[in-house]
């Protein structure tokens, strides 16, 4: 908030160092596009409230997952999670805010049989419905070096990758589910299983930064390029924007065992 009020980010390339100044004020930027876990903050501060007077337009990705303290054992209780769900869902554009169940996961603990965490699922969609939002994008996990070498320390667990038949199954029942409470599935990065989908799934793919919403929501003229710095190979529909998020200037402790962006895990 004190870089917005001064009306400039400075971004350093986590590659090279380098520092870039990025305008921040109201004739440069139309949205603000916010992921969390927690909005807990954000809505105590009322930061919402002041962005909005300043003239932004806000958007919101709410990863919201089930309750799996091995997962992601610093979230708030899920409870918490849906209760601010509720509150951005009332005081902001619904058509703005987006439920993430993301990654979807499976694992094994200890010689236990398969796993995963979509326990939850129904309880969410039931509170999402209820708030008025209709989108939910999905993905399921992605196996990179960095996150089996951290799991290797956790004696007697390992993430599993199920066949491409089990994950489509999940789909069409998460689908059904959601399609009663009139709420659209989405993927995020899943081109190969996007292909495998049956010809009724209604399943689409998701832009987590979408030019077309906000321009229906600003009435601007943006551009809907492609963002070439994301995966778009994988399927990745945002359009072109700025990220100004820091690991280093905000430091994550959620500790999700899933991360694959958080350069600094914190011991359990």
């Amino acid at each position: 908030m004190k870089q917005m009020d001064s009306g400039v980010f400075e971004i350093q390339n986590p590659y090279n160092g380098r520092i870039s100044r990025i305008s921040a004020t109201p004739d440069n930027v139309t949205g603000i596009v916010f992921w969390s876990k927690d909005f807990g903050p954000f809505i105590r501060g009322k930061y919402g409230d002041r962005l909005i007077q300043k003239g932004y337009h806000l958007f919101f990705n709410f990863t919201i997952n089930s309750t799996d303290l091995l997962l992601e054992p610093n979230v708030p209780p899920l409870s918490e999670r849906l209760e601010q769900l509720a509150y951005l869902s009332r005081r902001f554009d619904k058509r703005c805010i987006h439920w993430r169940f993301d990654p979807i996961c499976f694992y094994r603990f200890h010689g236990q049989a398969m796993r995963h965490n979509l326990h939850d699922f129904l309880l969410i969609a039931d509170a999402v419905a209820a708030c008025g939002i209709r989108t939910c994008i999905t993905s399921f996990m992605d196996h990179y070096p960095k996150i089996q070498k951290r799991v290797r320390s956790i004696n007697g667990f390992s993430f599993l990758d199920p066949p491409d038949d089990q994950k489509i199954d999940i789909l069409m029942k998460m689908e059904t589910i959601l399609q009663s409470r009139h709420i659209r599935l989405l993927t995020c990065c899943e081109p190969e299983l996007m292909d495998l989908l049956p010809l009724h799934s209604q399943i689409g793919k998701s832009s987590c930064i979408s030019g077309h919403l906000l321009i229906e929501i600003s009435g601007e003229r943006l551009t809907i390029k492609k963002d070439r710095g994301q995966r778009i190979q994988k399927g990745c529909g945002c359009q072109t924007s700025v990220d100004i998020g820091s690991y280093t200037r905000h430091p994550c402790y959620h500790n999700c065992l899933f991360c694959y962006a958080n350069p600094k895990m914190r011991p359990q």
